[in-house]
């Protein structure tokens, strides 16, 4: 007698349409998710390189200012309109080609032989700039050098320290004793940011 055997058939079973969307919609949320975590990173990157320009930034602007003021000396100068200019002048309100600070220094210790420097600092665009006169005397119709030395600074205020310990907001001061120099200089800065910066920086 011979046995029989029933031959079951085998079906291969692939993805409803239902399984289909459901596993897109999870690929999508996992996208979704990784795509916004990483642009939450790259954005805190861009953001932490861009405060750290800043700051570096801030650095040089003060450090280039310390060593201008640290090297301030008293040597008065011939303007261009052939009268006598003191050696620091501070201004409040200021004509074209006219800084806030000007005043003269001692030339670069590289360059002991060149004569001192006349400089100044001003603001104008939100943009503080460095003048530089080509020589201490300034011939009529001499114009300054003018560099950019600190971009996004929306208020540049200063102040000068007397012998009798009183801020002043303008250089020379109207009191009688004729002092050349002050003693030391206040700089505030309000970045367009919003952080306000104050230093103060004593003369030699």
């Amino acid at each position: 007698m011979t046995s029989r055997r029933t031959l079951t058939p085998i079906f291969n079973r692939g993805f409803t349409l239902i399984e289909l969307l459901v596993a897109l919609v999870i690929l999508t949320l996992v996208a979704v998710a990784g795509y916004s975590g990483l642009n939450a990173v790259v954005q805190t990157r861009d953001h932490l390189a861009q405060e750290t320009r800043k700051w570096q930034h801030l650095t040089y602007f003060f450090s280039r200012l310390e060593q201008d003021v640290a090297q301030a000396v008293y040597r008065p100068v011939r303007g261009t309109d052939g009268f006598t200019q003191a050696e620091w002048i501070g201004r409040t309100v200021t004509m074209a080609n006219e800084a806030q600070l000007t005043f003269t220094r001692a030339s670069m210790a590289d360059a002991a032989l060149q004569a001192p420097q006349r400089i100044g600092y001003h603001l104008e665009k939100n943009t503080i700039q460095l003048f530089r006169w080509p020589f201490p005397d300034q011939a009529p119709n001499t114009q300054p050098i003018i560099y950019p030395l600190l971009e996004g600074v929306s208020d540049f205020h200063l102040q000068y320290l007397s012998a009798d310990r009183i801020w002043h907001r303008q250089w020379p001061v109207a009191n009688g004793r004729n002092e050349k120099l002050p003693m030391a200089v206040e700089v505030q800065l309000t970045l367009v940011s919003g952080e306000k910066i104050i230093r103060v920086f004593a003369l030699q």
